[in-house]
């Protein structure tokens, strides 16, 4: 399972279990809530109503006084109110009264007139001296048609005369149960839908950084140097760390591969240069010692010709970015390639073509003249004398093309490794030297610098090498 896909999946685990739980709460407490308030509601109703009956229940007229007017009266009047948004249109306060026995007196809706209350709880306690009240269902199994009583003492020069009670159903707040319900439901799932938005950002975010570590990472496994991602935070100090570490590495590698590679190329031309100098301490006709001293200069010329091209390398291995890019015409740039009447151009005709005439590229000119320079010098090598070397330059690439022999197809993948090489093609009149490799590994790291690429493919017949912008 990929990594984005366990985080989202872990992320929706916690917030859906804790949105679960935290709405479960929220509902059940709004009903226990309401039912709180309404009982507070009562409690006041109740003793401010117990005080108005005290004088009709000392009086003997609780049936027929003025209370039992005024509360019937009460039950018959018209309502229409709106209580945010909700309609209400009936009143519903249910009140009876009973004497000190629980005899109920008075009973606003006429259903208890004359019935022992006594064992009820709101009456029960009240007589008592404590709090009274109650919560009794009409039909059991269903908590909507709960009634909630409370009562209150009636009470005159200190003595008990009976207990009020104030009835309210459950019923008639049951709307306001339900809107706060729905609220807070939908406001629940909002909330969740936007915490499940907020970790989708989140854990994309974090994976496109990790993927950026993943790219960056398998770009210097296939031996690219790309920058350093850019990403904030601990990941940030973890890719500069990479990097660190990276650099450290290719030190490392860097030099144990050019000392080994090194020590096997120096082999041959020390051999050859030992051999000659153990001749030439020997008696030797002048011939002889000409030509060995000859041989010395020609093997200690490639020697230095190798120390320079390893120099050369070795600085542009070291760069990292920072080129002095400039537009380039290829028309112009390409002019100073053209041969020269000297010996060591004489032998081929070099062809420059660039298609568009207005051509251009984009690179530092002294690395791209250098390249072109190494390729050309290569060409020469292995084109018979007499033929043509083909330069041409598009928007986007330069090609040189000779026409010798070409190079083995197994070989073509290693072109441009340090010091892998072809045997050279022998020519009547041009001198044969083994070559280090250094030229083309110069060229292809130079590409790599410009974030292009080299190409090598033989053209049949000679060889064509590509360089991509």
């Amino acid at each position: 399972m990929r990594l984005g896909i366990r985080l989202l999946f872990g992320f929706f685990l916690v917030t859906g279990l804790a949105a679960f739980f935290v709405l479960r709460v929220f509902l059940a407490e709004v009903k226990p809530s309401v039912r709180e308030v309404m009982e507070d509601m009562l409690v006041d109703t109740a003793n401010i109503l117990a005080e108005l009956a005290s004088d009709d229940l000392a009086a003997g007229t609780m049936a027929s006084g003025r209370f039992a007017a005024q509360v019937n009266s009460y039950a018959l009047r018209p309502v229409d109110a709106q209580i945010w948004g909700l309609a209400k249109q009936s009143l519903d306060f249910r009140v009876y009264v009973t004497d000190v026995r629980g005899i109920v007196l008075f009973d606003s809706e006429n259903i208890a007139n004359g019935k022992d209350y006594s064992q009820w709880r709101d009456v029960a306690r009240t007589l008592r001296g404590q709090y009274g009240a109650r919560a009794t269902r009409e039909v059991q199994s269903d908590d909507r048609t709960s009634v909630m009583y409370v009562a209150a003492p009636v009470v005159r020069d200190g003595q008990v005369m009976g207990v009020l009670t104030v009835a309210k159903p459950m019923a008639t707040i049951q709307a306001f149960i339900d809107r706060a319900e729905r609220k807070i439901l939908l406001n629940g799932l909002l909330l969740l839908a936007l915490s499940l938005a907020i970790g989708v950002a989140v854990t994309l975010w974090v994976v496109w950084s990790i993927r950026k570590l993943r790219h960056y990472a398998q770009a210097v496994g296939q031996g690219a140097r790309p920058a350093v991602p850019q990403v904030p935070g601990e990941l940030g100090d973890l890719a500069v760390a990479m990097d660190t570490m990276r650099l450290k590495l290719e030190g490392h590698e860097y030099m144990e591969a050019y000392v080994l590679a090194l020590t096997h190329e120096l082999k041959s031309p020390l051999a050859a240069i030992r051999g000659a100098g153990e001749l030439l301490q020997e008696d030797l006709q002048e011939t002889d010692r000409r030509e060995f001293a000859g041989l010395v200069l020609a093997q200690t010329g490639r020697l230095q010709a190798m120390v320079d091209n390893m120099l050369a390398l070795s600085r542009l291995e070291q760069r990292h970015g920072g080129l002095q890019k400039e537009s380039l015409l290829w028309r112009d740039f390409l002019k100073p390639f053209r041969p020269l009447p000297h010996v060591s151009q004489a032998f081929h005709a070099i062809e420059i073509i660039v298609n568009p005439a207005l051509a251009s590229v984009w690179a530092e000119p002294a690395l791209l003249a250098l390249a072109l320079g190494s390729l050309l010098e290569n060409a020469r090598s292995f084109a018979p004398p007499g033929t043509r070397i083909v330069m041409e330059a598009t928007d986007s690439a330069v090609s040189i093309r000779d026409f010798g022999p070409g190079v083995a197809d197994y070989a073509l993948p290693r072109l441009g490794e340090r010091f892998f090489s072809t045997a050279r093609p022998e020519y009547p009149g041009m001198a044969t030297t083994k070559g280090s490799g250094l030229g083309l590994a110069i060229v292809k790291q130079i590409m790599v610098l410009h974030g292009g690429s080299m190409e090598v493919a033989n053209a049949g017949p000679g060889l064509r090498v590509t360089l991509r912008f």
